[in-house]
């Protein structure tokens, strides 16, 4: 076995080989890919896989410490935060700012309607489209919520200097905004 810090790496010879963790995870992954299957892109896939880590781990934080205990998933939060911010809207556009389905904000509304935090009413404008908003209730909510949500992304966040995270924005749009230069599938 050979470390990095705290990071165990399996060696094939080695009988009785360590656990994995993540980042061992990822360079048993990159040998393997290299070696096996002749791989000749490691630092892409490390890059993808340490980005979808992060967002993932990240995300189930402040869900399970700020929107759970407040009887809400991650998508309701992000329904209600872009509600609350941009609101009165139009469903589909709060698909497209939120990144989920039509047919996801769709059911969701359903719920958050039927808590009170939300209202659905069809469109003055065009009757075929449905806009959002948050009840007084929901408005209050989202007040406290977002308080407590923005204390855990302040402590998420300060790992980083300020300049560090400039850079890590700054790096994330280009990543986001470059798509272009090949057939990206899935929402915007």
């Amino acid at each position: 076995m050979t470390g990095q810090g705290s990071r165990t790496v399996r060696d094939e010879s080695d009988p009785e080989p360590g656990p994995l963790d993540f980042w061992s995870f990822i360079e048993l992954a990159n040998r393997r890919l290299s070696t096996e299957y002749g791989s000749s892109h490691q630092l892409a896939t490390q890059v993808l896989l340490t980005l979808n880590r992060a967002a993932n781990v990240v995300t189930y934080d402040l869900e399970a410490s700020v929107h759970r205990p407040r009887g809400l998933s991650w998508s309701a939060f992000r329904l209600l935060f872009v509600t609350w911010l941009a609101g009165p809207i139009e469903s589909k556009t709060a698909a497209e700012l939120t990144g989920m389905s039509r047919a996801a904000v769709s059911n969701l509304t359903k719920s958050l309607v039927a808590a009170g935090l939300l209202d659905r009413a069809p469109d003055a404008r065009d009757g075929r489209s449905v806009q959002l908003s948050l009840t007084e209730r929901g408005r209050s909510e989202m007040a406290d919520t977002y308080r407590e949500h923005n204390e855990r992304e302040y402590a998420w966040a300060s790992v980083l200097t300020e300049a560090e995270q400039h850079v890590l924005v700054m790096l994330l749009d280009k990543l986001v905004t470059n798509r272009s230069q090949f057939d990206v599938r899935g929402r915007n």
